[in-house]
């Protein structure tokens, strides 16, 4: 009963509504300004909100934690410039709905979704936190570098054409993160003695240069053309759609609170990791994937919102952040006097379940906005492109200058904004390059963690590879994954798939 009543104080206190309502009204549209992260708006919130009491703060938070992570769909879907990394998958299916003028269809698609996902990652939280938690905990520094290859081997998922240009867009996004100072040895990498290059390149940067001023350019093709006109005349799918892939959302729902619950990981990896096994499992879409299937929508927005229940998982039970938004959640907590771990859950259970009710209520929040306003936001589509074009440059330079109020950051947007026109004219994919500069830091290193600590012997390190249960399953997967991306497996399923028919 008590439980209870901790999980009800965010329904019943009007003030705690309110700022739950209007932290995700804020994040919604934060997350929809490319480069305004998440990350960015709880951080500054700290210092704004030190001297309030800890539910009035962590209300606020968790509301704008929320709304963010869902927003960035929105620009990924109306102007092929994802919001936050997360979006980036859902850019791949969102944009071309809205060319074919159902821009209003796959808002709406991805905001239910979004909600479903939320509530599954939310429910794991609350039935399950401690058993996730025991999991996450055998991850190994190993198993972080086999996670981070698998990831980097989805670049089959994002390349539409050759295999051979994904891996070499995959490589490249991986050789970009590694730009700057070692962080473990301070040694130069990549930077040819230019200053500038020693503090690394900012990936938000690359993700804006690449999708939006490659996409203004590329839209200067066709300047005279008339604008597509939406369709707005239906915005919540229907119970029909919502049914027929409720199964898929449940799914990718799970790879996202996996995903969520191990440190330092998040909901850009568990979207791509959630697309990639769409397009495994989806055997007849009505649209092929990478021109408008209704499945490259519902898997990476159930997936993205059901890692943030998942990272709150390692916060609230073990102390360990998720991911950068909960690591300021725990220095929030530490700020109020509380402490989070293991002993939270014991002393202070009200805090957790107050936590979970605050994700309800947020989550049921970013439905409600999610629905509303689309009419308008779709007229940013039905622009003519003289204005339009302007527009996607203007939010790609405000985007990459306030990351870090950095003009450098401008110039190197700018520069991978011509570099990825280039890409995409010569069929280049430029998922791949932005997955190679998030998932960089995390195989670099982890690959240097596991080899230190068996001691820079090789023999070692696959002997614990071979030796753990769950290093051997990664392992495999990420043999499978490459395997299945070849020219001889597809020649081999011809071939078994033509003996069925003739048998």
């Amino acid at each position: 009963m008590e439980t209870l009543m901790h999980f009800l104080t965010v329904f019943s206190d009007p003030q705690l509504l309110l700022l739950v309502g209007l932290g995700t009204f804020a994040g919604v549209y934060v997350g929809a300004i490319p480069g305004l992260s998440v990350t960015m708006a709880v951080s500054i919130l700290i210092s704004f909100t030190f001297s309030w009491d800890v539910y009035p703060a962590i209300s606020l938070m968790i509301g704008i934690y929320m709304g963010g992570v869902y927003g960035g769909s929105r620009t990924a879907i109306l102007l092929n410039i994802p919001g936050a990394p997360s979006a980036i998958a859902t850019a791949l299916d969102g944009y071309p709905m809205a060319k074919a003028g159902e821009a209003g269809t796959a808002i709406g698609v991805t905001t239910v979704m979004s909600f479903i996902g939320g509530f599954i990652g939310i429910g794991v939280l609350a039935l399950a936190a401690p058993f996730v938690s025991d999991f996450a905990l055998k991850f190994q520094p190993r198993d972080y570098m086999l996670l981070a290859i698998l990831g980097i081997l989805l670049v089959g998922s994002l390349s539409q054409g050759s295999l051979v240009k994904g891996i070499f867009a995959g490589a490249l996004g991986i050789a970009i993160g590694a730009v700057g100072r070692d962080p473990l040895t301070f040694a130069e990498r990549f930077t040819f003695d230019f200053r500038l290059m020693e503090g690394g390149i900012s990936f938000i940067a690359v993700m804006i240069g690449m999708f939006g001023v490659s996409e203004a350019l590329l839209q200067l093709h066709h300047v005279d053309k008339d604008a597509v006109r939406q369709e707005i005349t239906r915005i919540v799918p229907s119970l029909a759609t919502v049914k027929k892939h409720l199964p898929l959302s449940v799914q990718t729902s799970t790879i996202g609170v996996t995903i969520g619950a191990l440190p330092g990981t998040g909901g850009d990896i568990a979207a791509l990791m959630a697309y990639d096994h769409a397009k495994r499992v989806t055997k007849n879409p009505d649209r092929e994937f990478g021109d408008g299937a209704m499945e490259g929508l519902v898997a990476p927005e159930t997936a993205n919102n059901a890692a943030v229940g998942g990272a709150f998982i390692p916060m609230m039970t073990l102390g360990i952040p998720g991911d950068a938004v909960t690591a300021i959640m725990i220095g929030a907590l530490f700020i109020h006097g509380l402490n989070p771990g293991p002993m939270l859950m014991i002393d202070q259970p009200d805090m957790f379940w107050f936590i979970v009710g605050c994700l309800v209520m947020a989550n049921c929040f970013m439905l409600l906005f999610g629905l509303t306003g689309i009419k308008l936001f779709t007229k940013i589509v039905e622009m003519p492109r003289s204005v339009l074009i302007p527009l996607i440059m203007l939010l790609s330079i405000v985007g990459a200058f306030a990351v870090n109020n950095s003009i450098t950051d401008v110039y190197w947007m700018l520069g991978f904004g011509v570099f990825g026109y280039f890409m995409r004219h010569y069929g280049y994919p430029l998922g791949p390059v932005i997955l190679g500069v998030i998932l960089s830091r995390l195989l670099d290193d982890n690959w240097r963690r596991a080899i230190i600590s068996e001691r820079e012997d090789l023999g070692n390190f696959f002997a614990g590879v071979f030796g753990s249960p769950l290093s051997t399953v990664l392992l495999i997967a990420v043999v499978l994954i490459f395997v299945s991306q070849t020219p001889v497996w597809a020649w081999g399923k011809s071939r078994i798939f033509a003996k069925k028919e003739n048998t």
